[in-house]
């Protein structure tokens, strides 16, 4: 398994990312031990969390995947050896179903520390790797938003975000910082207060990527490059949605469309007809549609690990499988003339 620095850290992480936001919900304890004994014996070093999975959020579930992730390194005792995200909750509307969380969360001081100890203890460590804030306090273009509308509510000001950050840095319960959800203004105003400030540097980003939804080429590669703060793509499969078993209005058993009417988002009129012409693209190259899909995200120049995620151990192996796949100059000019058909029809 391919290793990649993590920003300007001297951390290496695997190019496959281990997300977890199925234990607890989809996947029981005991499913989630044998994904992470998987996974780990295949090279992955790199295991993603947040407080506020399984998703969907909800109060009577909040924070049990850090449970299972930290039952499971108690179980294994192999901290050292691995390297472990999860996130803060960002600021919510009254509808979001977060709610719940610290009577509504937000970029506060006294809410970070509040929530990066309890992350702590739910995921039995003394630190974590790399403390990402989820999604940003302000309104902005995030969870498939477009057309910005400027909003002069801004609530906790990144300031302060990024200095209760520097506490937890010091006290050595985190070890790096990084973004989830942001746009190239935020990433830059962390940047920014970073550098002027003597504060910790953001060390990456964490946003969608995939094959329906290449909006982060538009201003946050380039950042992501210059900056050396690569991304952490999630959702690479679009939900699931670019291996095809959804396709025909098909919805499995115990599979997340079927499971929660919520996740649509990738399965629009136009998502659906550049699934089915990537498919046809990957039976045309003798590829495994979702090898190929994440195969892509894999390769490209700004992408630092590629967060996958499964709900059955033939998911799993097939993901991580993805590793060994390199896509040809050929392969990836035929997936571009898809694209350019059809640019970002799921952002």
């Amino acid at each position: 398994m391919e290793t990649r620095k993590l920003g300007k850290t001297d951390i290496k992480v695997s190019k496959i990312c281990l997300g977890t936001m199925t234990f607890g919900e989809q996947n029981t304890e005991a499913e989630a031990f044998e994904q992470l004994d998987y996974a780990t014996a295949h090279g992955v070093n790199f295991i993603d969390c947040a407080e506020m999975y399984p998703v969907p959020p909800k109060p009577e579930t909040y924070g049990r995947t850090e449970e299972i992730v930290g039952n499971w390194l108690q179980k294994k005792g192999r901290r050292d050896e691995l390297v472990l995200a999860t996130k803060v909750t960002g600021r919510s509307a009254a509808n979001s179903g977060v709610g719940h969380i610290r009577g509504g969360p937000r970029l506060s001081r006294e809410q970070i520390l509040q929530a990066c100890d309890a992350s702590l203890a739910r995921l039995k460590t003394e630190y974590i790797d790399l403390y990402q804030v989820h999604w940003p306090e302000r309104q902005s273009n995030f969870f498939g938003k477009l057309g910005y509308q400027h909003s002069d509510d801004d609530g906790i000001d990144i300031s302060e975000t990024l200095s209760a950050l520097q506490e937890l840095v010091d006290a050595g319960k985190v070890r790096h910082i990084g973004l989830s959800n942001e746009t190239p203004w935020g990433m830059h105003r962390y940047l920014r207060l970073a550098a002027h400030g003597n504060k910790p540097r953001v060390a990456s980003i964490q946003n969608p990527y995939s094959l329906l939804n290449r909006t982060f080429e538009v201003g946050l590669a380039e950042m992501a490059i210059r900056e050396q703060c690569g991304l952490l793509a999630y959702s690479p499969l679009a939900f699931g949605t670019l291996s095809g078993k959804y396709l025909g209005g098909a919805r499995p058993a115990a599979a997340r469309l079927t499971l929660f009417e919520r996740f649509q988002r990738y399965t629009g009129e136009r998502a659906v007809s550049a699934t089915e012409q990537y498919l046809s693209l990957a039976r045309d190259f003798g590829l495994d549609p979702a090898q190929m899909a994440l195969a892509f995200v894999s390769q490209q120049p700004f992408v630092t690990a590629n967060i996958i995620g499964a709900t059955t151990m033939e998911q799993l192996k097939s993901n991580i499988g993805s590793s060994a796949l390199l896509l040809s100059p050929e392969q990836l000019e035929a997936i571009e003339s898809v694209h350019q058909q059809n640019p970002s029809p799921a952002p």
